[in-house]
């Protein structure tokens, strides 16, 4: 169960090489939309997510956390816990790991139910893997 029972909206996050892809929630939780990608790269990544969370007066930010099918973390789990720990250095806010498995997958999914090519998924699969992560968190916290 989350930690925080806050009221507000929720800021998901999917942490990719070169995009961190951004979902946000409605006020009330309930569901979770795709918002855009920021650009990774410290300190500016940051500041552009601390930006979003004044900008939307988010209250949690969801951090997806890739571990392996068996639950295992790996690098990539690793690398989310550190941004997560970041995040919390900078943000006045809880932020939450939240299990990301099949996430990106999902969303290839979905776009390509929807018709989008191969192109025009990869421009937008960060901020519906951040949609789906979100959604997922929404889902468990209600």
């Amino acid at each position: 169960m989350p930690q925080t029972s806050r009221p507000g909206r929720a800021l998901g996050l999917d942490l990719g090489d070169a995009r961190i892809g951004v979902a946000i929630s409605d006020d009330d939780r309930r569901l979770a939309v795709p918002m855009g990608t920021v650009r990774t790269g410290a300190p500016a990544d940051l500041r552009a997510i601390a930006a979003l969370v004044q900008e939307h007066q988010v209250t949690v930010v969801v951090v997806g956390l890739p571990l392996s099918m068996s639950g295992a973390r790996g690098t990539r789990a690793a690398h989310a816990e550190r941004f997560a720990e970041a995040l919390r250095a900078v943000l006045d806010v809880p932020v939450e790991l939240q299990d990301e498995r099949l996430s990106t997958v999902e969303a290839e999914r979905e776009l390509r139910g929807a018709g989008l090519s191969g192109p025009s998924r990869r421009a937008v699969v960060d901020r519906s893997a951040a949609t789906v992560i979100l959604q997922a968190w929404l889902d468990r916290a209600g």
